[in-house]
């Protein structure tokens, strides 16, 4: 996998050998974004079933599912992780009474190279009807990262610019820098200039004053989980969404099924806090004092009557209606 933290300044692929080391890159963000979450976890599933000693089908099944437990745990928020790691637990299930083990690990590596296959054909199909969304000479403002790095290629709400753009029309995006990580400057505006996209970059408090400035068309963000009633996607989208409602701007959330959870609501949804020195250094540097009390969650709920339309592969919804799912 691409080692996400060393971007902008230079590109690295990285080995993962061991279900430790997967829960290490999930949880230092070296991998990152809901799709690339699940195909993360549907492989670390083959992992540990390649990596178990056992050699019986039932010793076998025990070995993945307590692997599979400690993959989950790694990020609860997002649904995909869960959803890539017991897709394939479920074909080792339903292979243990008929296999041998070594048939049952290939059926485990050949569900989680499914998944990875299809990631890239759902991204396309979603970004083909999105772009339908975009008029020529719009404005995209986006948050965080939601491109290629964020899924096993092309992207979700970068991959609704990047089919829009192959389809001809001149599309320009402003990106937030996405703090604590800057996930939106180190990620988002490299892919977009990678990709020749012209983008602007701005500062997260910044996304008002271009809104009332009339700079902004769109807004098209990503997503780690949708519930009945809600979208979680990285801290600071519930923000903009307000401000995009008040500006009277077109909110988008593009996100594959595999995205939606909607057994449940938003009070249902572990919201993931991460290390206070996110936000208290930067680097080597100091940024506040440091016993100084920090709240830091990852992602926040955006209801989804702020929502103008879900953007999946399957097509666009407009809450609250809601695709079926299952």
């Amino acid at each position: 996998m691409i080692d996400q933290t060393l971007l902008p300044e230079r590109l690295e692929e990285i080995l993962v050998g061991s279900i430790d080391g997967l829960c290490e890159a999930i949880q230092s963000l070296r991998v990152r974004g809901a799709p690339a979450l699940g195909a993360a976890g549907g492989y670390g599933v083959a992992l540990a079933a390649a990596r178990s000693g056992a050699t019986d089908p039932a010793a076998l099944l025990d070995d993945v599912r307590e692997a599979a437990g400690v993959i989950r745990a790694a990020r609860p928020t997002a649904v995909n992780l869960s959803w890539g790691v017991d897709r394939v637990v479920k074909a080792i299930e339903e292979r243990r009474e008929s296999a041998e083990v070594e048939v049952i690990r290939a059926a485990a590596l050949a569900a989680a190279e499914l998944i990875a296959g299809e990631d890239v054909s759902i991204n396309r199909a979603l970004g083909d009807r999105g772009a339908s969304l975009l008029e020529d000479g719009d404005v995209v403002l986006t948050h965080c990262n939601a491109g290629r790095l964020a899924c096993v290629g092309w992207g979700t709400a970068l991959g609704v610019i990047r089919s829009a753009v192959a389809e001809g029309k001149k599309i320009s995006v402003y990106a937030c820098e996405t703090r604590p990580l800057f996930q939106g400057s180190r990620l988002t505006a490299w892919e977009l200039s990678e990709d020749e996209i012209p983008v602007t970059l701005i500062c997260d408090s910044m996304a008002g004053m271009v809104m009332r400035q009339g700079k902004i068309d769109k807004v098209i963000v990503g997503a780690d989980r949708i519930t009945k009633d809600a979208v979680f996607n990285k801290v600071g989208t519930y923000s903009i969404a307000v401000l995009a409602k008040a500006h009277g701007i077109p909110f988008y959330v593009a996100a594959p099924i595999s995205t939606f959870d909607l057994e449940r609501s938003e009070k249902e949804v572990e919201i993931e806090e991460r290390d206070p020195d996110e936000i208290r250094r930067l680097g080597n540097r100091q940024l506040a004092p440091p016993g100084v009390k920090v709240y830091n969650p990852a992602f926040d709920a955006t209801p989804l009557d702020l929502v103008t339309a879900i953007i999946t592969e399957r097509g666009i919804y407009r809450p609250p209606e809601m695709p079926k799912v299952g």
